[in-house]
């Protein structure tokens, strides 16, 4: 049976130290002049133009017109630099993961994250890891994260020219919010622990199974291929 594999990127795929809070508190307060605004706001399985509003909501600050789009923009701008000066991470597993679900017959990467695709590809790209995807969803596509997994279904007909349907999707991400946005369209998931959400957490939501990381890769492709 084809399957398509969708990660999510922060706290599964990579780590990345903190980047994205960096450049979006200089965002901030170039445009606004607050500084650490973004301090109490989780960013957990959010897209970016929701962790804006978040933000701003919080510091009564306009959530419509062009602020939060004029904060995206800087933020992407910071955003290499900072990832450049951190000490980001490809979290435990996830090379070997990729790499065999890769070569495996009826098996097609995707990624569906809540980061604008600029974001993903500089945060993928310092790692290496964007060769693996040709193919996603993301947070520019649409604020609602529930709408990203019918994107990504489309553009795999569009570019792979592969037609599947919903319930041949996997999504795979450390997240309540990643088991949700699969869950909502008869997708399937995998729950890892690798971000803010422990296994106990985690075993709490409607995910299909829940691992403490992707280091048991055979295992996991096994999970992949049985659902």
């Amino acid at each position: 049976m084809t399957k398509f594999v969708l990660f999510d990127i922060d706290g599964t795929l990579i780590g990345s130290d903190g980047a994205s809070n960096r450049a979006l508190d200089r965002a901030l307060t170039k445009l606004t002049g607050v500084k650490e605004g973004f301090r109490g706001i989780s960013f957990a399985g959010k897209t970016d133009l929701q962790i804006v509003r978040e933000g701003l909501k919080s510091l009564g600050l306009s959530q419509s017109g062009d602020l939060p789009h004029a904060i995206i923009n800087l933020y992407l701008s910071y955003l290499s630099g900072e990832l450049s000066n951190g000490a980001g991470h490809v979290k435990v597993g996830v090379w070997e993961i990729l790499q065999i679900l890769s070569d495996t017959e009826d098996v097609h990467l995707g990624l569906l994250t809540g980061n604008f695709k600029k974001g993903a590809e500089l945060k993928l790209g310092q790692f290496g890891l964007m060769e693996f995807f040709q193919v996603g969803a993301f947070g520019s596509d649409s604020e609602d994260r529930h709408e990203l997994l019918p994107i990504a279904v489309l553009r795999l007909r569009e570019i792979e020219n592969v037609s599947l349907a919903y319930d041949h999707c996997v999504v795979i991400g450390d997240t309540p919010r990643d088991v949700e946005c699969a869950r909502v369209h008869g997708a399937s998931s995998i729950a890892v622990a690798t971000g803010p959400y422990s296994v106990e957490q985690l075993n709490k939501t409607e995910a299909n199974h829940v691992v403490s990381d992707l280091s048991n890769s055979d295992q996991i492709v096994q999970l992949i291929i049985n659902l």
